[in-house]
This record gives structure tokens, C-alpha cells and sequence, in this order.
């Protein structure tokens, strides 16, 4: 047996009927702080802050990838360095 069901309602009516909490007045705090934020600094600072954080998590992926390709991911056999 197959069903289809269709329900055409607002974000706010789909958040209600699941029970979620309503974050709206949480949200607009936060993008009116992060404005407030990007405003006073200089945009080259604030991309030197999330970008020194970015270069690091980039280096230990690539890191893990390699990890993972030589020693192969299923549980293969463990090459020595």
C-alpha cells in the first residue's frame, strides 16, 4: 500500500505542529549582534579571524584523508611510515 500526502502550510505553522520552539526573536538577536560585529571591525580582520581557524581544520582533514587512504578504510591492512 502507498500513500501520499501533501501539506502546504507556513514555517511557523510546520514548527507549531512539531512541537519545535518558535526561535524567531533568537535569530533576529543574533544577525542584528553579528551586523553590529561585522560593522565595527574592518572586513580584512574579521576573514584573518575565521580563516586562521579554517587553514588549521583544512590541514587535519586532509591529514585524516591521507590517514585513511593509505591504511584504507574498510579495516585493510596497516602500512608503517
Amino acid at each position: 500500500m502507498k500513500a501520499r500526502v501533501e501539506v502546504e502550510c507556513t514555517p511557523e505553522e510546520a514548527r507549531a505542529f512539531l512541537g519545535l520552539p518558535d526561535v524567531t526573536e533568537l535569530n533576529q538577536h543574533l544577525v542584528a549582534e553579528m551586523k553590529k560585529r561585522i560593522d565595527a571591525s574592518a572586513p580584512e580582520e574579521l576573514m584573518k579571524s575565521w580563516m586562521s581557524f579554517g587553514g588549521a581544520a583544512q590541514e587535519q582533514f586532509m591529514k585524516l584523508m591521507s590517514a585513511a587512504t593509505t591504511r584504507g578504510f574498510a579495516g585493510g591492512s596497516k602500512t608503517t611510515e
